[in-house]
């Protein structure tokens, strides 16, 4: 089934089955988790006078394909903010839990712009497209990527990395992008540590925050600029934060991730 599918009988019930084309190694793409974690939770919201301030993931176990059930609980619904939790169960266990905050646009005497700057990439039109190979999860084949700098996984080279991405134009029908599609779009990028591996080994994400600095007004075919940048890492985990602007160079989101790491 298609994602736009998906997503629309998502809104009708809580009952879906993972669509394939979708799988990450041993578990569903994370990304596709957490963004049927939130259209469900906007669907249930049902304000679009508040936009998302912010979102917090934690991936409890993994999700296989076949069939899952997501409930959402509004926690409190004020003037200016709604809180709700969102959850993905399978064979009667929780297995993600999404909490996110919606708020409208308040009047403010406080006003701080101290935003990094874009990375001055070339067009992603100058980049080859990251190629698939069999060893990859099939979930990147739902993706084009262009890599701007840094180096591929498992090359043994220092981490972190950045470039451009968007949903493959050929796997998906153009549409208005929301907020659900930015998540499963701005997952889509590995750990900031792959680069350093010796050898193909798993990692993924444990919890991920992200912050929206603006409203989401995009269609599903633009492209967006992503950079990582890993903080620590020792021990079999990571902390990494990453940011995501749009094609205008102006500033969507900034990530924050716990990663496990089995290298």
């Amino acid at each position: 089934m298609p994602l736009d599918q998906t997503l629309e009988q998502l809104t009708q019930d809580e009952w879906i089955d993972i669509p394939q084309g979708w799988s990450q190694g041993r578990t569903i793409y994370g990304g596709l988790v957490a963004g049927l974690l939130m259209h469900k939770a906007l669907s249930v919201m049902n304000d679009e006078s508040k936009n998302l301030l912010s979102t917090s993931i934690t991936f409890v176990g993994p999700v296989n394909e076949g069939r899952v059930r997501l409930t959402v609980e509004i926690l409190r619904q004020g003037k200016s903010v709604t809180t709700i939790e969102a959850r993905l169960w399978q064979d009667q266990a929780v297995q993600t839990i999404l909490i996110a905050s919606f708020g409208q646009p308040r009047s403010s005497e406080i006003f701080v712009l101290n935003l990094p700057e874009a990375p001055d990439y070339l067009s992603p039109e100058q980049f080859s497209r990251m190629p698939f190979v069999k060893m990859m999860p099939e979930c990147y084949q739902q993706f084009d990527l262009r890599w701007a700098e840094g180096h591929y996984p498992m090359t043994q080279q220092a981490p972190d990395f950045g470039g451009w991405c968007r949903y493959d134009i050929q796997k998906h029908s153009p549409r208005a992008l929301n907020v659900a599609d930015l998540l499963i779009l701005m997952d889509i990028w590995p750990p900031g540590v792959l680069p350093m591996f010796q050898t193909i080994a798993p990692a993924s994400s444990l919890t991920w925050h992200l912050t929206f600095v603006r409203p989401v007004a995009y269609e599903l075919h633009d492209w967006f600029k992503y950079q990582v940048v890993t903080q620590h890492a020792a021990f079999g985990y990571a902390t990494e934060y990453a940011h995501l602007w749009d094609a205008q160079n102006r500033l969507i989101a900034i990530s924050r991730q716990t990663v496990t790491v089995f290298a």
